[in-house]
């Protein structure tokens, strides 16, 4: 929300383009996330639209008009994969530039792959996210379940199946020491 904030002060309309990473397990449909994006921006200033996109990010950006992209950035990890990404993207839509924006100290070290992680082992994500998708968050580790290890951090109670089969992997990160991939099959 920072940098839609932020972004929206910069352009006439603000396009929040919203898609799914291949890499990524999302806890959420494309169709939840753009509800919560709608929700939480509404009431910001500017003109807003939030918008589903499964192609390039320059095939959208076109389709949409967009002469500037803006991007968030929290760490020097982030700014070598967006300099990156910006520099393929120049090479396919030369017409459209990349902005970076830093974003809040107190953000920099929030990621979603972690609040998931957070959420999924019962800790409180409140600080981390909005109330509302906080509340929606819960709502779906309480019905897909929550991850349950061991003193040593290995998995109990047998739900494995129920994290593989939600795209849910347990291997290392803040829950404990990194174990096999294919421990809990």
């Amino acid at each position: 929300m920072d940098i839609i904030r932020r972004g929206a002060k910069l352009v006439d309309r603000l396009v929040v383009g919203v898609t799914t990473n291949a890499s990524k397990s999302p806890m959420f449909t494309i169709e939840e996330r753009m509800a919560m994006v709608r929700r939480e921006v509404d009431g910001v200033a500017g003109e807003i639209h939030v918008v589903a996109f499964d192609s390039l990010l320059m095939d959208f950006a076109e389709r949409e008009g967009a002469k500037v992209i803006v991007r968030g950035l929290r760490a020097v990890a982030d700014f070598e994969y967006e300099y990156q990404m910006a520099g393929m993207n120049q090479q396919i839509n030369p017409r459209v530039e990349t902005v970076f924006l830093m974003a809040d100290v107190a953000l920099q070290p929030i990621a979603s792959k972690l609040v998931k992680e957070i959420a999924l082992f019962g800790g409180d994500i409140a600080k981390f996210v909005p109330p509302a998708v906080s509340e929606e968050v819960i709502a779906r580790v309480n019905r897909i379940g929550r991850k349950e290890v061991d003193a040593r951090g290995t998995p109990v109670g047998g739900r494995c199946s129920v994290w593989r089969k939600h795209g849910f992997v347990l291997s290392g990160g803040l829950q404990g020491r990194p174990r096999p991939h294919g421990q809990c099959e």
